[in-house]
Parts: structure tokens; C-alpha cells; sequence
């Protein structure tokens, strides 16, 4: 994982949880955080435009997206293939 992609998602989602980002780990889930559905669409937001890429993410169905946010690993992960698949 490189590390600049690892940080500057931990950032976005620190902010979205107003906590500092040392408190956000890989392993965070967005309800350990306190995140809920609202800020977790914005989080993508913000993701989408700090990469500037499209996240296939549907808030309403968010077990029927093809992207994986079951932890912050994994949201980094899928951030990192589709800035490869997007570039």
C-alpha cells in the first residue's frame, strides 16, 4: 500500500469522524468510528475528488456496491485499483 494514498484516506476519514488521525486504524469498520451512512457518502465524496476518481458506491444499497467498505484497509485497497484502473 503506498503510503501516501494510506494517509490521505485516513485523513478524509478522520475528518469525516472528527477524530485526529491517529486514532483511525486499517483495521477501523466505519460504526467503530461512528461514522453512519451520511458520513460515510460524504467520505466517498471526498474521496472521489481528493483522487479524482469514481467510486462505484451506491448509498442506498451499500451491500450491493461493487466496493469493498468493510474496514479502512479495504477502502484503501479499492481506492488504490481503481486509481490504477482509472489512470
Amino acid at each position: 500500500m503506498s503510503r501516501s494514498t494510506t494517509d490521505r484516506v485516513i485523513a478524509i476519514i478522520a475528518e469525516q469522524a472528527v477524530l485526529d488521525p491517529s486514532d483511525v486504524t486499517l483495521d477501523s469498520t466505519m460504526e467503530d468510528l461512528g461514522i453512519d451512512s451520511l458520513g460515510l457518502v460524504e467520505s466517498i465524496f471526498a474521496i472521489e475528488e481528493e483522487f479524482d476518481i469514481s467510486v462505484p458506491f451506491n448509498a442506498n444499497e451499500p451491500q450491493a456496491s461493487d466496493f469493498d467498505i468493510s474496514s479502512v484497509a479495504a477502502i484503501i485497497e479499492g481506492i488504490e485499483k481503481l486509481v490504477k484502473e482509472q489512470s
